[in-house]
């Protein structure tokens, strides 16, 4: 009887669900692996689109599709549930509400989440944003402002990074003359590791919309009302009616602590095949590992440096049960896009450079071949085209 693998993923981001997917594609010689992956949510975040959110230029299926969708017409199996434990030595891991689960090989792609407790208060009255439920909070927080007596809307979002910026500019464009929006940020320019054009035109897109930026500065504390401010020691403290924080990512943890090597910031070891140090079944990727480049540079914790690793991690697996040679991974800038507004968009890489609404078209085509599935790129694509029809047809029998 031929040995069926278990591969088991943990996690369901680009890290977890791409490697299972890659996977799944592979041709086998003797028998197809079982291949399991378990995430806590019920549906797959598309993070780079999670913006478009807060404007309505997308709908929340189309960002955040259910896994059992994306994977109805695959060999994956998928569980919902919360891992709570690794035993390492017996290859099994413990979970919340289905038992015990054995696995012949691991992936860890648990991702990261953002740190809201470095600053007083800002766990109490800020709002982070990296989740589908956080989009709602924040969408929840300005319909009540947009519906309140209030002249001006204050809003002070904490990061002047590609999060911070994209938000700011997403929310100024949803408030219109009634936000009045400022960027904090300890650097002493935004989005400092990005490309020229890329931050010349997001700071143009600021200075239109009137977007304050505060840098070189901390955020010191902050309440229901207002928001203290650190400017070359001197605090200043300002009305504010929401907050939201960008800054920061920190991997997410178990109950009990992982039974791998992990470096100070509690991030585990890695090898250039992205296994897992002295562990030749199990691997680790996304915001879980501090992971290099060719030149030794530390790589962000980005959606492009997950999908790529994602391609890495699936061939080596394939090549480790195949007994094919490993890959080592070799990360490919190919580029950087930025929403920057409604309708706007940069794109800076591989020779391109484009801003605008012809930015924002290339990164929608972009972001449309990367969606997962064949089936969700069809769905997302076939609604784009249509819904400007059924827009204009609602209008015209008004």
């Amino acid at each position: 009887m031929v040995k069926v693998n278990k591969i088991v993923i943990l996690g369901g981001g680009f890290g977890g669900l791409y490697t299972a997917i890659k996977l799944a594609q592979f041709p086998w010689q003797e028998s197809n692996p079982e291949i399991v992956l378990i995430d806590k949510n019920d549906r797959f975040l598309f993070s780079p689109l999670l913006y478009e959110l807060i404007t309505d230029e997308m709908q929340s299926w189309e960002v955040a599709p259910s896994y059992y969708e994306l994977l109805s017409n695959t060999s994956i199996r998928f569980l919902q549930d919360t891992v709570t434990e690794i035993d390492d030595t017996a290859r099994q891991i413990s979970l919340k509400n289905n038992g015990d689960l054995s696995y012949d090989y691991l992936v860890m792609a648990l991702g990261g989440k953002t740190p809201v407790n470095q600053v007083s208060g800002a766990s109490d009255f800020a709002i982070p944003f990296r989740t589908l439920e956080d989009a709602y909070r924040v969408k929840e927080k300005l319909r009540v402002l947009e519906n309140s007596d209030l002249e001006a809307i204050r809003v002070v979002v904490v990061g002047g990074g590609y999060s911070g910026v994209e938000l700011a500019l997403k929310v100024a464009d949803r408030l219109g003359k009634r936000g009045k929006i400022r960027i904090v940020d300890r650097g002493s320019e935004i989005l400092s590791d990005s490309p020229e054009f890329n931050r010349k035109t997001a700071e143009k897109a600021l200075r239109d919309r009137t977007i304050w930026t505060d840098l070189e500065t901390e955020v010191t504390n902050i309440t229901e009302k207002d928001i203290s401010l650190s400017y070359k020691n001197q605090i200043d403290t300002i009305p504010v009616d929401l907050v939201l924080w960008t800054v920061g990512t920190k991997p997410v943890m178990l109950e009990k602590k992982f039974p791998f090597a992990t470096n100070a910031q509690g991030k585990i070891e890695i090898n250039s095949y992205l296994q897992v140090k002295d562990n030749s079944v199990v691997w680790a990727l996304g915001d879980l590992v501090e992971c290099y480049d060719q030149q030794g540079k530390k790589l962000p914790a980005t959606a492009q440096v997950a999908f790529q690793q994602a391609d890495y991690c699936a061939w080596n697996i394939w090549a480790t049960i195949e007994n094919k040679p490993l890959l080592a991974f070799k990360y490919q800038p190919l580029g950087e896009m930025l929403a920057l507004g409604k309708d706007s968009a940069t794109i800076s890489g591989l020779g391109l450079s484009l801003g605008g609404g012809l930015g924002y078209l290339a990164r929608r085509l972009i972001y449309l071949y990367r969606l997962p599935t064949f089936e969700h790129q069809m769905a997302v694509a076939m609604n784009w085209i249509t819904s400007p029809l059924t827009q204009l047809i609602g209008s015209a029998n008004e």
